[in-house]
C-alpha cells in the first residue's frame, strides 16, 4: 500500500471523513555538489521512490492538529495548536514541521485556516535522505492547495517560492540553517532524471540519468547513524563559508574558482581555507559530472564521487567512522565511485556499482560494518523518481 493511500485511509477513521486532497513529496539523494547550496553553487540531486504524503481536511476553529503514523505502527497525534498563536521554537520535535510551515505561509501573507493533518511517510529519518524537506514540502502544497493556490493555479507561488517558504520553516522556525537543495529536489525533480540546479540563477536543467540502462545501479547505503543539522556542525560550517566570502569580498564561494585559490588562502585563516577549498572544487566537480552525464558516461563519473568523499572528509570535515567505511568497503569491493551525501555526521552513503557486482558491493559493506561492531546498515538501490504531487 502506498503512502498515500495510507494517509487518506487513516485520515478517515481518525476524523470520520475523507480529506479533501493527499498531497506527497520524495526524499532524495544528491549525486554530487554537497555544501555547495547555501553558497551559491551547483548541485546535482535526484529523488528517490521513498515519499511522505499528507492527507488534510479543513476544521471550523482556527487549530492546527497534525497526526502522524509512526514507525511503531500507531498513531501520534501533536498537541493541538492555534494557527493565529505559532512562533518560532515552539513546538519541538517532529509537530514543528507543520507548524512552522504554517506560520511560513502565514508570514508570507497566506490566510492558513484551522487543518486536520495526517502523515505517513517511508523516507528513512536521521538517514540523510531529507525525510523532514520532503514532510515539509508535502505540508505546503496540502495547505496551499487548500487554499486554492496549488501548483499552476492562478495567483499560486512557483515552486522556487515554495522551495524558500519551505527553506524559511526549516531556517527560521525549526532552527536548521539548511540551504535550497532539498527542498527544490523533492518539489521538482522528475523520473529517470537528475536535477542540475543552479542555486544562484535559479537555472535548473532535467539531466537524463538511467544507469540500469548502462549495466550499472546507484546503491544507498544508510549507517543507521543518526544525524541532525540543528545540532551538529553544519551551522559552524556555514558561518565559516559566510566568513570566508567576507573576507575574500565576494558575495559567495560560487565566486571564486580553483585557479583563484592560491591567492584566496593568502587572505584567509587557516581554519577557513579547507572549508573554501572543498566548495570550489565541488563546485567543479558537479560541472564535470553534468557534462559526462549529458554524454552518457555514467561510469566515468565514479573517480569525481570518490573525489567529492575525500574532499567531504579531510576539507570540510563533515564525515564519521560509518560513513568512511561504506565507501571504503564498497569501492575496494568494485564500486566505480562512492562518498556521503547529505549534510554528514552520519546518514547514507552512495555508491556507483555494476548491477552485476551488487551483491559482493552488499556483502562487502555488511561485513566491513560487523568487523567494527557497528550497527548493520540498510542498502537499497535508488532510482530518478518523480518529484512532489498530488496524489488524490
Amino acid at each position: 500500500m502506498s503512502v498515500s493511500t495510507r494517509a487518506a485511509e487513516l485520515f478517515a477513521a481518525e476524523h470520520g471523513r475523507a480529506p479533501s486532497a493527499v498531497w506527497s513529496a520524495p526524499g532524495r539523494v544528491n549525486l554530487i555538489g554537497e555544501h555547495t547550496d547555501y553558497n551559491d553553487g551547483f548541485v546535482l540531486p535526484m529523488a528517490i521512490p521513498h515519499r511522505v504524503a499528507v492527507a488534510i481536511g479543513p476544521r471550523d476553529d482556527r487549530k492546527l492538529v497534525a497526526t502522524t503514523w509512526g514507525d511503531d505502527g500507531e498513531l501520534h497525534q501533536a498537541d493541538e495548536l492555534v494557527v493565529d498563536d505559532l512562533r518560532p521554537g515552539s513546538p519541538t520535535g517532529w509537530p514543528a514541521f507543520p507548524a512552522g510551515v504554517a506560520w511560513a505561509l502565514r508570514e508570507a501573507g497566506h490566510a492558513v485556516p484551522g487543518l486536520d493533518l495526517l502523515i505517513v511517510g517511508d523516507v528513512p529519518t536521521g538517514a540523510g535522505l531529507s525525510s523532514s524537506h520532503a514532510l515539509q514540502c508535502a505540508l505546503a502544497l496540502a495547505m496551499l492547495d487548500h487554499l486554492g493556490l496549488a501548483p499552476g493555479e492562478p495567483g499560486a507561488p512557483s515552486l522556487a517560492e515554495i522551495a524558500r517558504l519551505v527553506q524559511r520553516s526549516e531556517n527560521d522556525y525549526v532552527g536548521a540553517p539548511t540551504g535550497l537543495l532539498d527542498q527544490t529536489a523533492s518539489l521538482r525533480c522528475v523520473e529517470s532524471r537528475v536535477l542540475f540546479f543552479d542555486v544562484r540563477s535559479g537555472d535548473a536543467e532535467q539531466v537524463p540519468f538511467d544507469p540500469r540502462g548502462a549495466g550499472l545501479e546507484l546503491l544507498v547505503i544508510d549507517t543507521r547513524a543518526k544525524h541532525s543539522h540543528s545540532e551538529s556542525g553544519y551551522g559552524e560550517r556555514r558561518k565559516g563559508c559566510e566568513r570566508a566570502a567576507e573576507l575574500l569580498e565576494v558575495k559567495a564561494l560560487r565566486d571564486i574558482s580553483a585557479a583563484q585559490l592560491p591567492e584566496a588562502n593568502e587572505k584567509l585563516p587557516d581554519e577557513l581555507q579547507p572549508l573554501v577549498k572543498h566548495v570550489v572544487t565541488e563546485n567543479e566537480r558537479v560541472l564535470s559530472a553534468v557534462e559526462l552525464l549529458r554524454s552518457g558516461g555514467y561510469a566515468e563519473i565514479g573517480p569525481l564521487l570518490n573525489a567529492s568523499h575525500a574532499s567531504l572528509r579531510d576539507d570540510y570535515r563533515v564525515s564519521c567512522l560509518e560513513l568512511d567505511v561504506a565507501v571504503d568497503a564498497a569501492v575496494q569491493a568494485g564500486a566505480l565511485g562512492a562518498r556521503m551525501t547529505g549534510g554528514g555526521f552520519g546518514g547514507s552513503a552512495i555508491a556507483l556499482i555494476p548491477t552485476a557486482d551488487r551483491a559482493r558491493v552488499e556483502s562487502a559493506v555488511r561485513a566491513a560494518f560487523a568487523e567494527r561492531s557497528l550497527a548493520e546498515p540498510r542498502v537499497f538501490i535508488a532510482i530518478p523518481s518523480a518529484g512532489a504531487g498530488r496524489d488524490r
